[in-house]
This record gives C-alpha cells, sequence and structure tokens, in this order.
C-alpha cells in the first residue's frame, strides 16, 4: 500500500530521475524480465507492482490506479491485447499504456488494440525505457530542462532466470501439446532472448516452426526439455 505522505504529495521528476513519482503496473509472467523492469523502475524513480496473468491484473485495477501500464502480448491465460484494448478505451485513461514481447509480429495487434507504444524484449537499455515512456506521458509530468540520456543496462538476478527456467521444466516435465505448448514455447523464447541464451532461443524458434507447421513437436519439445534442465542442473552446481 502507498503511505499517507505519497497520496498527500507527489515528487516532481527530475533529469536523473525523469519518472520519478509514476506507479507502473507490468503485467509479465517472467520473473527475469520482472526483474529488469523492477531495476529499470528503480533507476528512474517510479514505483513498480507486477501482475502474473490477466486475472491478477484485472483483480489489482479495480483497487489501483496506476499511472503507466506494460502489458506482456502473451500471457498464461491469453493475449495481453484484450487488456490493452480494456484499458484505452476505459475513462478515465491511464497515462502511458505499452505492450511488451520478444515477438515482434504482435506490434502491430497492440498498436491495433490501443497500446501508444511498443517495448521490444530483452528490455534492459535504461535510456531507452525512460525515453518510451516519456515520449507518451503528458507534457506536465515530464521532467523540465535538458535530460542525459543514458545507454546503461540493467542486469537482473540469475535467481529470477532459474526461476523462469524451473518453471518450464515443470511444465515440459508434463509433456504439453496444443496451447499449452505454444504458450510455453512464446515464454520460454522470451526468457531465452532475455538471458542472452542463443542455442536456446534457437531450439524453441524451431519448436516454435513444428507448431506452426502442424508437424508432431515431441522430439524437439523433449530436446528443449533436456536443454531447460542441463540449465538448471549448472545452475544449481554453482
Amino acid at each position: 500500500m502507498d503511505s499517507l505522505d505519497d497520496l498527500i504529495t507527489t515528487p516532481a521528476p527530475t533529469a536523473k530521475r525523469p519518472l520519478l513519482g509514476l506507479t507502473v503496473l507490468a503485467v509479465e509472467d517472467s520473473r527475469f524480465t520482472s526483474e529488469a523492469l523492477r531495476l529499470l523502475c528503480l533507476r528512474s524513480g517510479a514505483r513498480i507492482r507486477r501482475a502474473d496473468t490477466l486475472h491478477h491484473a484485472r483483480r489489482h485495477l479495480r483497487v489501483y490506479r496506476p499511472s503507466v501500464v506494460l502489458v506482456d502480448m502473451g500471457l498464461p491465460d491469453g493475449s495481453g491485447a484484450g487488456l490493452i484494448a480494456d484499458l484505452a478505451q476505459a475513462s478515465p485513461r491511464v497515462d502511458v499504456l505499452l505492450a511488451m514481447s520478444g515477438d515482434f509480429d504482435t506490434h502491430d495487434a497492440a498498436l491495433k488494440a490501443g497500446a501508444d507504444g511498443f517495448l521490444a524484449k530483452p528490455v534492459a537499455n535504461l535510456g531507452q525505457f525512460q525515453s518510451v515512456i516519456l515520449e507518451h506521458l503528458p507534457s506536465a509530468q515530464r521532467p523540465s530542462g535538458l535530460r542525459v540520456l543514458t545507454d546503461d543496462r540493467v542486469e537482473p538476478d540469475r535467481i529470477a532466470l532459474r526461476d523462469d527456467l524451473a518453471a518450464a521444466a515443470d511444465v515440459l516435465s508434463r509433456a504439453p501439446e496444443g496451447r499449452r505448448l505454444r504458450y510455453l514455447a512464446q515464454f520460454l523464447g522470451g526468457v531465452a532472448r532475455s538471458a542472452a541464451d542463443t542455442p536456446l532461443s534457437e531450439a524453441v524458434d524451431c519448436l516454435d516452426e513444428l507448431l506452426a507447421s502442424g508437424q508432431s513437436p515431441r522430439r524437439q519439445r523433449d530436446h528443449v526439455a533436456a536443454m531447460v534442465q542441463d540449465r538448471l542442473d549448472r545452475a544449481r552446481a554453482i
């Protein structure tokens, strides 16, 4: 909950902390990406809350009104496009509504649903993160004067990455098929790209191609499962 002081006064943004006074809701299922967003908000002066499903996001929005909402396009209980469309049409509307995805093919669908902009994953560049939000923020809420554009990148805690891999390994152990496997491929592909794990990213892309073509994904699914387990085993050994 916000403190009484937070509710009474809203701190003014500064050149070094241009998002000071803003509250960000990140609707994101990956703990690794969420940790990156937390660090970006911390460095920028914004407060952040997280919802890992559409259901949790809608429940949160019944109680709180954030300044900025970041919505992942692929979530466990559906596409983020529906939530974006609802928020874009709501009154009062949130100040900034952005879509996020590691799949740029979702860009047009996100903007058509009503998103102000699109953040391509991995989201790690501090200057880019701040600029995309400030670009769509009302002028009265932007910092006055000059702002130094930084190229700094955040490095999320690898424990969050291990949590994502463990969650994926748990689902893969049940030999998922159909929609569940398609969601898992989307989730794991985003995690792999955010972690700069090219071999895993390429293996997941291959799985995606098999799913799209209607071919049997079982062998590739098992290969991806083995790769995920190998990374977990190595993480535990450190």
